[in-house]
This record gives structure tokens, sequence and C-alpha cells, in this order.
């Protein structure tokens, strides 16, 4: 099997965006567009990937390299067209040999099946493979004209007859050749057409001119989609939700109302997972088997393990880590914090830079101070410890295994294993005091309004 390299062009301004942020840089599902595209190649194992810049390219670049370190770049400092687009990245893939496939960093939803079928047809004599599909709507696609399954030509809208726009069968503008062919036959390009612009689309005419076949594989028009405008941007983050809801429920993931649940491009959830109304997922999350995430919940960068519940109305931040049949109840945050087995965190708590032990619990409005405004610190609370309601650990603090807090209070040194903490200050009551008070601050309130 001849080895692969991934060209991705990438140096749109995207001016229908109307963004000051580089088009394939909007994000699907919490990836950028150009990370879908690259996703894609990846499958096919490619010896080396080179993402082709302009509009923004310092932005691009950097997103790609976060992608990839391995990622190469080529700069296209004008736009003059497809074919010139490809051309920029031929010093990236010298001596790299085997075949080249073009994608786009603007079309994220090509299939690796569909990039599989198109390395089988260059396999089996295909001198350039050209991805092709039916539109409802050709518009202002570029047509194939083809004799059989043999493609002779791509025609421009701009440039087509009547007659061409007729067809249906449209350019996605997906391309696999061999490299050396391909680079080769991109510098006989003209730019002698409507447009003025070198167009990759010219490769298939003149591979024929060669004596070379041209084949075109065809796919569901939603791989081919291409994100132009903010609309369509919303378009392809529906469809993208709409199939990854429907591979969740194959999979046996419970929604009850799957169309509120928002997941994102790295979801990963077991089986029997239950996911109630309107949770939505950020990067990086793993629900394990068994675990039940409730409403309005929002999870980010955080691992829940089986049998775990949360929410309603809780928020899990990057570092949440909660071990099996932990309970985060409603209103409650948790933020780069180990969670151990079987403790709860039930009401309207904030833990931070924290460890909680197995079996602990603690009471409604916890909060952990991890913040001096310069510096994070961390607290620790023991297993089968009980903090009491509206209990400020001042970090760092470690409160221990089996001890007690006291309602209300802030604790700013560490309670040791099994012993109970008090601090807060002595209660004191004025008898009479809170009606003279009342009786002062209203006739206060009366002379000021009269």
């Amino acid at each position: 099997m001849p080895t692969v390299s991934l060209v991705v062009l990438a140096a749109g301004q995207g001016s229908r965006m109307q963004s000051d942020r580089p088009k394939v840089l909007h994000e699907v599902a919490h990836a950028p567009l150009l990370h879908h595209a690259l996703n894609a190649g990846a499958t096919l194992e490619p010896a080396r990937i080179v993402v082709v810049v302009g509009h923004g390219g310092d932005r691009v670049e950097r997103s790609a390299r976060l992608w990839g370190e391995d990622v190469r770049i080529a700069r296209q400092a004008e736009q003059k067209g497809t074919a010139h687009a490809v051309a920029q990245a031929r010093d990236a893939l010298e001596g790299a040999g085997g075949d080249v496939v073009v994608l786009y960093g603007d079309t994220p939803f090509i299939t690796p099946a569909t990039l599989a079928r198109m390395r089988e047809a260059r396999e089996t004599g295909a001198g350039i493979v050209v991805l092709g599909f039916e539109a409802a709507d050709p518009g202002r696609y570029g047509r194939l004209v083809v004799d059989g399954d043999r493609l002779e030509r791509i025609v421009e809208f701009k440039d087509a007859t009547e007659a061409e726009r007729a067809i249906t069968l449209c350019n996605s503008g997906v391309m696999m050749g061999d490299a050396a062919t391909l680079f080769r036959l991109i510098g006989k390009v003209s730019d002698d057409n409507a447009g003025g612009e070198f167009y990759l689309t010219d490769v298939p005419a003149l591979a024929a001119a060669e004596g070379l076949s041209s084949h075109v594989v065809t796919c569901d028009e939603a791989e081919t989609l291409g994100i132009n405008t903010r609309a369509e941007l919303a378009g392809a983050e529906a469809a993208w939700q709409g199939r990854a809801r429907a591979q969740a429920l194959a999979d046996g993931v419970t929604m009850h109302d799957p169309s509120t649940v928002h997941l994102a491009h790295d979801t990963v959830l077991g089986r029997d997972v239950t996911l109630e109304p309107n949770v939505v997922f950020g990067p990086g999350v793993t629900v394990e088997s068994g675990a039940v995430i409730r409403a309005f919940s929002h999870l980010e960068g955080c691992h829940v393990s089986d049998g775990c519940v949360v929410g309603p109305y809780a928020r899990l931040r990057p570092g949440a880590e909660l071990d099996r049949a932990v309970k985060v109840g409603n209103f409650v945050e948790i933020k780069n914090a180990q969670v151990h087995e079987g403790a709860k965190v039930n009401h309207l708590s904030y833990v931070g830079d924290a460890e909680v032990g197995a079996r602990a619990n603690l009471g409604a409005g916890t909060i952990t101070c991890n913040y001096d405004g310069v510096f994070k610190h961390r607290t620790t609370i023991g297993a089968d410890a009980f903090v009491g309601s509206n209990t400020m650990l001042v970090a760092p603090v470690r409160v221990g295994a089996e001890a007690l807090t006291a309602s209300g209070s802030v604790v700013t040194e560490d309670v040791p294993d099994g012993a109970l903490a008090v601090a807060r200050a002595k209660q004191q009551n004025k008898d009479g005091l809170a009606r003279r008070l009342m009786a002062k601050l209203r006739a206060a309130k009366a002379r000021r309004t009269n």
C-alpha cells in the first residue's frame, strides 16, 4: 500500500462569516473546523500532514500545531485559487513520494469510510480520484462530466454551459493522486478562466490529455458540507449533534430528550448512562457506565465514574474526578478536585483544588476557599468526614478522617482525625434590641421620605 500525505487547504478569509477569526477556526462540537478535517485525514495514517495557511496564518498555524506537533505549514501569501494553494505544499512534501489527498479546512464531515474508498480506487488503477456527490440543489457547485465511471473533466459553474449546469453530479473539491503526477499537472494549470484563478478542478482534464484515467468516488452530500456563513455553521453543529446523539443512543445511552443534549467532539459515554434534558458537554469528558447526569448540568474536562449521580444544575469543571457512586447535587461546582468513592456534595457548594475522602459528606454551602488572589491552595478532607453546612475551608487546610466541622465554621487550621472543629463567634442575644433597632430605622426612613 503506497504511503499517503495529507494537504489541508486553510488559507481562505471566509468574509461571509463576518468575523475577525479565520473561518477554519470557527468551531463545531467545541473543535475548530480545521481539527475536524485533520481528524478525518488522520485515519489514512498519513506520512506527512501539510496545512496551507493564508488569512490569519499565524493563528491557524498555532491551532494546527495544537492538533499535532508534526504538522507542517505552507503559506499562500496571495489566494490565487485551489491549484495555487496545493502548489504551496510542494516543498513541505519534498521526498515524501506516494499519494497526496487534498482536503479542505472548512469541510469537516468527510468520513474515514469515504477516504478509504478513494484510496481503494487509487490502488485499483485510477490515476486521479475525485470525490463527488449527487446534489439535491446543484447551485453553483462545479459539475463532474463523466463517461461511465470515468471522469472526463470538472467544469466550474461560472464556466459551464447550460447543458453542463443541468448535471447534478457535483465536485466536493477533495482529490487524491500520486504526488509527483499531481504536482506536475498542477504546474500546467492556467488561470485563463472566468475567475482568473488556478483551479485544482483542471487537473482531471490535464490528466486525460496525458492518457491518465480519473475516477469519481461518490459520497452522501452531507459529508461534503462546506461552511461559509454563520447560518451554515449553525446547521453544521445541528447536523453533527444529530449524528452524535443517534450514535450514543445506539450505543446504549438513555436520553430523555435527545434534542436538548449537547455533546462535544470527544465526549465518551458508557452503556446505561442516563442523560436528563438540557445537559451540555464541553471538551474532555468521560462518563462511565450507569452514571446519571441530571437536568441542566454542564460538564467539561472531567471524569465521572460508574454509579455517580450529578445534578441537577451541577457544574463539573476541568480536573474534576469523581470515583464510583459519588453524588454531586444541585448548584454544586467542582473544579480540579478528586472526590473519592461514595462521597456526597449535595447542595449549593464549591469544591476546588481539593481531595474529598471516601464517604465524606459535605453539607450545604460548603466552600473550599482555595484562591488568595495570587496562588491556588489545596484542601484535603478525610474519609468519612462530615463538613457542616455553611463551612468555609480556608486552604491550605486538612479536615481529618471521621472529623466533624460545626455549621457556620470558618476553618483555618487543620482538624485532626476524629475531632470536632467549632470555628465561629459565640452567640449573644440582646433582649428587645431588634424591636428598638427596627423602630429607629423606620423613623429615619420616614424623615427622608417627608
